[in-house]
């Protein structure tokens, strides 16, 4: 499992299905350079149980990431179709339809392989045939990339672990609040709380007031 943070992201150009209905042949996240932040976030399989949650749970609360200038994009090692499929189905049927932002296509499992959530390997077995040591699907990456393309936040959850909207909201504006102010975030900081100067006045200054 790779650790990214502090590294650029691993660049990759893949077919994507975007505003829930349009089948992107060369999508990449290279178009928000310079301009958005970017959450890239993995889940392990179209017409399932947990991911469609997930899914909707970003989509109900796109606005807010739009507010903040971040552009969210799913992917899983489906094909498009399949994501086509799935974002036509309504939601009470376990569909995912009202998902607006790009879900990517990683049907070869390289974009999983170098961001380092793929669940299994390749190896050549006693016959020298090539056989799958794992499930070969996307374990629950999140990656919270900033407009250089660096990574600054990543979390990886098994697959039976949900993810967290809030904090995935919180960590982009502990990252802003960074980005804009120089102040370092304390524990379980949220937007419009006290933050830290990092020097040790700072650091003092900032546990006499809490």
């Amino acid at each position: 499992m790779s650790v990214l943070v502090g590294k650029t992201a691993p660049i990759f150009s893949s077919e994507a299905v975007v505003n829930g209905l349009e089948i992107e042949e060369n999508f990449s996240l290279e178009q928000y350079l310079g301009k958005k932040h970017v959450l890239f976030f993995f889940y392990p399989k179209d017409f399932t149980f947990v991911c469609p949650t997930e899914l909707h749970a970003f989509q109900d609360k796109l606005a807010q990431f739009e507010e903040r200038g971040v552009a969210v994009v799913g992917c899983s090692t489906d094909t498009p179709e399949s994501h086509w499929g799935w974002l036509q189905m309504e939601k009470k049927q376990g569909g995912i339809k009202g998902v607006k932002y790009p879900l990517v296509a990683d049907t070869d499992k390289t974009i999983s392989a170098n961001f380092g959530v793929l669940a299994g390997d390749y190896d050549i077995d006693e016959n020298e045939h090539l056989v799958a040591t794992g499930p070969m699907i996307a374990y629950r990456g999140l990656f919270l990339i900033d407009k250089e393309g660096v990574v600054q936040h990543q979390i990886v959850n098994n697959f039976p672990l949900g993810r967290s909207v809030d904090e995935a909201l919180r960590m982009i504006d502990a990252l802003q609040h960074f980005e804009k102010n120089g102040e370092v975030c304390p524990a379980n900081w949220s937007k419009g709380e006290k933050a830290m100067d990092a020097t040790h006045t700072g650091v003092a200054d900032y546990l006499a007031a809490v």
